[in-house]
């Protein structure tokens, strides 16, 4: 693969398949060559859409295709699991969308998988490459802020109730919790690691799930996360990671972010802002994914499969606490 383009087959025809499509047109190197759904006319639309050289109409065809290097999962996360098993056994390496499953025990599988097939797997949680957001980390780890003790981050978007919307559905996993309160949980992680100690308190609709989210994660060292996450209503979806010596603030859109703000005790405030970015921003994450594939790596080291689990534990802690059960469970 040193010498030649990535071909990345697309599974699924929703709008973050199209997004992240778009963002591999401008990557050199990135190569789409096939799209699979479970609609014959849907995969062709979206082959017509985006120049796309085959659609398949059936996910089975797609990771049989033997052209395709690594395929990405954009389907709902409640068949994230079958749709990564499929193209993993198929031989194609996977990044699948956030949240990796709707459980620990589904991601679990799906990491077993990847290892016995000997393939690469990738949660997509764009945030943990965003250039911003590492650079956030460098200034951490060059004790610019002390030590970390405490993280918060709320994510929240008003989404009207709309029948039949996979929002609200508990078969489809719906609710905020997993849907966007996973962005605020793992960027908790990010910079504190796995809790010791997870509360929770969330308003559930009719339906059993959740309409808002709120969340405390405890360290035995001393450090907290106090994180948010609702359908109710829109904010600026800011966080702020608080050190002994200082802070580091992003105003808005924490999970990809466009400005953030030190703060260090004595000092002036001082304004990082990201470079221009080419596309959505989903692009970071697909270059993350190639540069893996051309060092025959099987797992980055930027979105370890480590803290994927670790997320999904403190969801499905989240969910026990709060009374959230999808169909099976």
């Amino acid at each position: 693969m040193h010498d030649r383009s990535i071909r990345w087959g697309i599974l699924a025809t929703g709008p973050m398949a199209a997004a992240f499509t778009e963002d591999l047109r401008t990557i050199p190197g990135a190569d789409v060559v096939a799209v699979g759904s479970r609609s014959q006319d849907s995969a062709q639309a979206f082959a017509d859409r985006f120049a796309i050289p085959r659609a398949y109409g059936s996910w089975q065809e797609l990771a049989d295709d033997p052209d395709i290097d690594v395929v990405y999962v954009a389907t709902p996360h409640a068949h994230h699991l079958a749709a990564a098993t499929v193209c993993l056994e198929g031989g194609k390496a996977v990044l699948c969308e956030k949240p990796f499953a709707l459980s620990r025990a589904q991601t679990e599988s799906m990491i077993a998988t990847a290892g016995d097939c000997s393939l690469f797997l990738m949660e997509g949680m764009w945030t943990f490459v965003n250039p911003l957001v590492r650079r956030a980390q460098e200034m951490i780890g060059d004790g610019m802020i002390g030590e970390v003790v405490s993280v918060r981050a709320e994510f929240s978007s008003r989404a009207p109730v709309v029948p039949g919307s996979r929002l609200r559905d508990p078969a489809a996993g719906g609710g905020a919790l997993l849907d966007i309160g996973t962005y605020p949980v793992s960027f908790a992680h990010l910079f504190l690691g796995a809790p010791d100690h997870v509360s929770a308190w969330a308003h559930l609709n009719d339906a059993g799930v959740d309409e808002s989210t709120a969340m405390v994660l405890g360290y035995d060292g001393g450090a907290m996360a106090v994180l948010s996450c609702s359908l109710a209503f829109g904010s600026a979806n800011g966080a702020v990671v608080y050190g002994t010596e200082g802070r580091i603030e992003f105003p808005s859109a924490f999970y990809n972010p466009r400005q953030l703000v030190l703060h260090r005790d004595g000092r002036e405030p001082r304004v990082v802002e990201a470079e221009p970015q080419l596309g959505n921003g989903y692009g970071f994450q697909a270059e993350e994914v190639m540069s893996c594939l051309r060092e025959k790596k099987t797992e980055s080291a930027l979105v370890p499969l480590r803290t994927s689990l670790d997320v999904m534990s403190t969801l499905d802690r989240v969910r026990e606490l709060v009374g959230v059960r999808y169909p099976g469970e």
